[in-house]
C-alpha cells in the first residue's frame, strides 16, 4: 500500500514537531513518523529545558536569543487557542560561574553585538545576590572520592548573569504544543511506527517504508530522529561526506529537594539557573520546592556512549546521582544529599563539537536536523524555521554547499548563516557540554 505526501519528518520530539509546524505553515503536506506513542516521548522528555545564551559562536547566540523571543510569546508563536494548556517559560535568569575554560569574553562580545543583556558580578556581588551559593573556586572538577574534592577553595568566583535566560517548565508539553499546532494546519502523525527503509529513485529520495509495509511517497524526508538519527542515515546511505561525527550519549538529570535558603533572592522570584563548570554541575529550579541537577561533562567523568540508543537505562543510577548531587551540595552547602536516587536519564545525539547539523545531504531531498547534543531544546522554535528556509531554498535550486543560505530572524532581525550548522563544517568552538 502506498500513500503520498510532500514531506515526511521522522521524529516527533521538540525538534521534529517544530519542523513539522513550520513546513505545514509554508503550505506543504506533512506526515510525521515516530516510534513512540506521542510527541516529546523520547529524549525531549529528559531535557532540563534550560534557555541560555552562552554559546561561543555568533550563530549559537543568535539562535538562542531569537528562540527566547519565541518562548516568551509562546501562544502567539503557536497561534494556539486560549483554551489550550501550554508550556511556560520561567525567566529566572542564568548565572554562569567564572571558569577559565569558558571566560566571560567568550560570550560578551557576541552579546554586545546582538543585544543580549548581561551583568558581570564579582565574588561579593555573587554572594549578595545568591546568599545560598558558596563562591569558592575549586577547579578542576574532581571525582567525589578524590582526596582533593573537599580541599579548601583556591580563590573566590564571580559570575556572568543573563537575566533573560531561564527554563521551560514542561519540555514534553512544549513538544505536544508544537505537534498540536502542526495538526491544526493539516500535518498528520503516525505513532508507534518505525522506518524500515528509505526509498530512492536514482540519486533522489522518494519516500520511506514503514514497519507494517506502508510506503509513504515524498520528495522530501527530514531526519529528526534524535539519538536514532545515525541508524536512519545508514538506511538512507548518507553520511559519507560528513566531517562531523555523531554518537548517542546517555545522560542523567537528578531531582532533589531545594534547600530552604535557595530562593532567598528577594520577592517571589526563583533563584536563577546556576551553571557551574568549576565543579562540573548545573542546578535548575523546579518550582520553589525542588531542584534539577545535571552535569557539565567534566574531564574526570567517563561519558556513557552507546552503540544502540535503545540500550540506555532510563533510570537514575546511585553512582551518578551521588556524584552530581554531592557536587551541587559543595556549591549549595545547605543542600542535603538523599540516599535514594531520583531523576531521569535520556539519550542525546551528540556531535563532535556539541553543535547541531541542520543541513541537506548528498541524497537529494534527504535533510537532517541532528546532533542536537542535549543543548538545542531551547532553539526548537527557531529550528523549524531554519529547516524550512533550507528546504525551500535547496528544493528551489539553490546550491547550499557552494553558497550557504541565511535565515533572517522574525523577532531580532538578525541573519543566521546556516553554514554554521553544515555537515561539512570545520569543527565549531564549543564549551563541550549539554548544560540543559
Amino acid at each position: 500500500m502506498a500513500e503520498s505526501t510532500d514531506v515526511v519528518v521522522i521524529g516527533a520530539g521538540v525538534i521534529g514537531s517544530s519542523i513539522a509546524l513550520e513546513l505545514a505553515r509554508s503550505g506543504l503536506r506533512v506526515v510525521v513518523v515516530d516510534k513512540f506513542g506521542g510527541a516529546g516521548n523520547g529524549s525531549t522528555s529528559a531535557s532540563s529545558a534550560v534557555v541560555r545564551f552562552t554559546y561561543p559562536t555568533i550563530a549559537g547566540v543568535n539562535a538562542a536569543w531569537e528562540s527566547r523571543h519565541c518562548w516568551e510569546a509562546w501562544r502567539d508563536h503557536l497561534r494556539a487557542p486560549a483554551s489550550e494548556s501550554l508550556a511556560t517559560f520561567n525567566r529566572c535568569g542564568v548565572t554562569l560561574l567564572d571558569v577559565d575554560l569558558a571566560p566571560r569574553s567568550l560570550f560578551t562580545g557576541h552579546f554586545d553585538q546582538i543585544g543580549v543583556r548581561y551583568e558581570e558580578w564579582d565574588a561579593q556581588e555573587l554572594s549578595e545576590r545568591l546568599p545560598a551559593v558558596d563562591t569558592g573556586r575549586y577547579f578542576p572538577p574532581r571525582r567525589v572520592d578524590d582526596d582533593q574534592f573537599f580541599a579548601e577553595a583556591s580563590a573566590r568566583l564571580g559570575a556572568l548573569h543573563t537575566p533573560e535566560g531561564g527554563f521551560i517548565d514542561d519540555p514534553q508539553l512544549a513538544a505536544r504544543n508544537l505537534a498540536a499546532a502542526a495538526q491544526r494546519l493539516g500535518a498528520t502523525f503516525r505513532w508507534k511506527t518505525e522506518i524500515t527503509a528509505v526509498m530512492r529513485q536514482g540519486e533522489r529520495v522518494r519516500g520511506v517504508r514503514l514497519q507494517e509495509g506502508t510506503e509513504l511517497s515524498a520528495g522530501v524526508v527530514v531526519n529528526a530522529a534524535g539519538p536514532w538519527s545515525g541508524q536512519l542515515n545508514q538506511l538512507a546511505g548518507v553520511g559519507g561526506d560528513f566531517t562531523v561525527g555523531l554518537r548517542p550519549l546517555r545522560q542523567e538529570v537528578h531531582h532533589v529537594a531545594a534547600p530552604a535558603d535557595y530562593h532567598d533572592v528577594g520577592g517571589d522570584r526563583h533563584a536563577p539557573v546556576l551553571a557551574d563548570m568549576d565543579l562540573g554541575t548545573y542546578i535548575r529550579p523546579d518550582g520553589r520546592e525542588f531542584l534539577l541537577v545535571g552535569g557539565t561533562e567534566p574531564a574526570c567523568d567517563p561519558l556513557e556512549w552507546l552503540d544502540d540508543p535503545d540500550d540506555g537505562n532510563p533510570l537514575a543510577t546511585v553512582s551518578q546521582f551521588g556524584t552530581q548531587v554531592t557536587r551541587a551540595a559543595r556549591r549549595l552547602p545547605s543542600l542535603r544529599v538523599p540516599n535514594k536516587p531520583k531523576g531521569v536519564a535520556g539519550v542525546y545525539d551528540v556531535a563532535d563539537d556539541w553543535t547541531p547539523v541542520y543541513d541537506k545531504t548528498d541524497l537529494a531531498g534527504f535533510y537532517v536536523a541532528i546532533g542536537t547534543s542535549g543543548n538545542q531544546f531551547k532553539n526548537a522554535p527557531l529550528v523549524g524555521r531554519l529547516m524550512t528556509t533550507l528546504i525551500h531554498g535547496v528544493e528551489g535550486g539553490h546550491d547550499h554547499d557552494r553558497s550557504a543560505l541565511t535565515h533572517t530572524c522574525e523577532h531580532t532581525g538578525q541573519a543566521i548563516d546556516l553554514s554554521a550548522f553544515s555537515r561539512r563544517r570545520q569543527l565549531s568552538a564549543s564549551t563541550g557540554t549539554v548544560l540543559g
